[in-house]
């Protein structure tokens, strides 16, 4: 069923290409109610409109808050044009109907950006332009609405095939963007008011996106999925490469939230399967990646490298050497970008905009959400308590503190084996801490060759119940461990690690990943 035009209401923040509207309007003698800095663009842009103050016969109030909200408006928009009834009351009340509104919002989001001032903000509360926009999109049947300037040529399209109308197809995937707009809307409001209240989780939670991007598929072929971003972009650049998939932007996620733990412009993160599988902090930047590496290179073939550093030519050539998937940055330089673009499949991406502060991780499964704050806190020596009589020096206690700070970032159960602040052996996702323990020690076995006066750390995520997983540790080389505090048996663990004669550090929190 198409709709002919007759009427339109037009009241825009954002007055992109209005010309390309107004030009159609006229062409099929659409009347133009407008207000504001709207009527005034339209009228320097030499086109006609009625104040929606004369329309309504009613002046706006209160600096501007009401313009719109009035029945002979929403009456116009509102009536169904097959209904007798309806018919008579617009003539009864001297109502005209009102086939197109043309909306956009107070920036609201942008406002939030540019002020903290709590009274600018709550101005910047849009109400006439999310009302028109739902009554709108509610009466699609027979009303149009549009509220992106990204709309206007597929509109102007349909508009002159249809000769003045528009089509039902049209009108009915406007009033869904609309609604989906309006929920997006009012969700960056709700948070920003349970932000000012301290409140982290309402009754009700809307969680609001922009898409990124239809991905590939899923973790597997037959998964459909894509990527959402609270900002309007993720604030990743892709320097280069194919698409990135499901898998990669998993990947990525867990390497920055390692990198951006790491110390300012130091350590390099290569992770697989969203597990760390090297971790150095080592200040040279090619002996830190190199030593990351060490620590599983098997592991490390088709991985992900995170360098919390700008990457330079030396570094590029070094990363070359080896098959990856996708490689992060604090930036590259031109050099670098010419030696890693010559692998035309190699996705290169600059994080350094990118932001890690005041972020929450949100799973979804069943139809159900889970939420929380990301495990991202800074450790400092506050956060630990040495409780062995044996005391670490100044650098065994760094080392440790690095050791757990990889730790809480590798799937539970996990154990972390360090020499000199790079991991030597990453033990994860077992449902025994003893097994996690074995496959540490064997990768550090492995690959590593380690001599009888190395110092090797040792990291757990949560505290080990039984001497057992320390005395293996022990067997094995290490000499100094970190743990988190909580266990009924931590003064079995204490006395047990004293007459082992090494270093134990107990953390105050703990720190599973799941």
């Amino acid at each position: 069923m198409n709709n002919k035009i007759k009427k339109a209401i037009i009241s825009l923040s954002d007055k992109t290409e209005i010309e390309s509207i107004l030009k159609v309007l006229k062409k099929y003698n659409i009347k133009i109610i407008s207000s504001g800095g709207t009527s005034k663009e339209i009228k320097k842009l030499g086109y006609k409109c009625v104040e929606v103050s004369k329309f309504t016969n009613s002046n706006e109030i209160l600096d501007g808050r009401v313009k719109t909200l009035h029945p002979k408006i929403y009456a116009g928009i509102l009536s169904k044009r097959d209904n007798k009834k309806h018919i008579k009351e617009l003539f009864k009340n001297d109502y005209e109907e009102i086939d197109l509104v043309i909306v956009n919002f107070y920036p609201f989001e942008e406002t939030l950006k540019k002020t903290k001032n709590h009274k600018k903000i709550i101005e910047n509360i849009d109400i006439g332009g999310p009302t028109l926009v739902r009554a709108t999109a509610k009466n699609y049947l027979d009303t149009t609405v549009l509220t992106s300037p990204n709309q206007y040529k597929e509109f102007i399209k349909d508009l002159e095939e249809n000769k003045g109308c528009t089509s039902i197809q049209l009108r009915k995937k406007l009033s869904q963007e609309a609604f989906n707009l309006t929920a997006y809307y009012d969700s960056v409001i709700s948070d920003y008011l349970c932000t000012e209240n301290k409140i982290n989780f309402p009754k009700q939670k809307t969680i609001h996106g922009n898409l990124v991007e239809v991905l590939r598929y899923g973790e597997n072929p037959h998964q459909q999925s894509a990527i959402y971003s609270r900002n309007t972009d993720l604030n990743l650049y892709q320097l280069s490469g194919k698409k990135l998939s499901y898998n990669n932007y998993n990947d990525i996620y867990s390497a920055l939230n390692i990198s951006k733990s790491l110390p300012k412009n130091t350590g390099t993160v290569i992770v697989k399967h969203a597990n760390p599988c090297g971790v150095s902090i080592n200040k040279n930047k090619i002996e830190s990646y190199k030593e990351a590496l060490a620590c599983d290179p098997i592991s490390a073939f088709g991985g992900i490298v995170s360098c919390n550093y700008k990457i330079t030519k030396i570094v590029a050539k070094e990363l070359n050497k080896m098959f990856l998937e996708v490689i992060i940055g604090i930036g590259f330089d031109d050099e670098a970008l010419k030696i890693l673009k010559k692998k035309i499949n190699l996705r290169l991406i600059d994080a350094s905009k990118l932001k890690s502060k005041s972020l929450k991780n949100i799973v979804s499964s069943f139809d159900s959400l889970l939420i929380q704050n990301m495990d991202n806190e800074v450790f400092t020596k506050d956060n630990f308590k040495v409780v062995s009589k044996k005391r670490p020096t100044k650098k065994i206690f760094n080392d440790l503190i690095f050791a757990f700070n990889v730790c809480r970032n590798v799937k539970s159960n996990a154990i972390v084996l360090t020499k000199n602040s790079s991991t030597v052996g990453i033990g994860s996702g077992q449902p025994s801490r003893i097994d996690s323990c074995k496959i540490a020690i064997n990768k550090m076995k492995k690959f590593q060759k380690i001599k009888q006066n190395d110092i090797i750390l040792g990291a757990s995520d949560a505290f080990f119940p039984f001497v057992d997983g320390i005395e293996t540790l022990v067997q094995n080389g290490v000499s100094a461990i970190i743990q988190p505090s909580g266990s009924i048996r931590d003064k079995e663990i204490i006395k047990f690690a004293d007459e082992l004669g090494i270093v134990l550090v107990f953390s105050k929190t703990r720190h599973f990943k799941h």
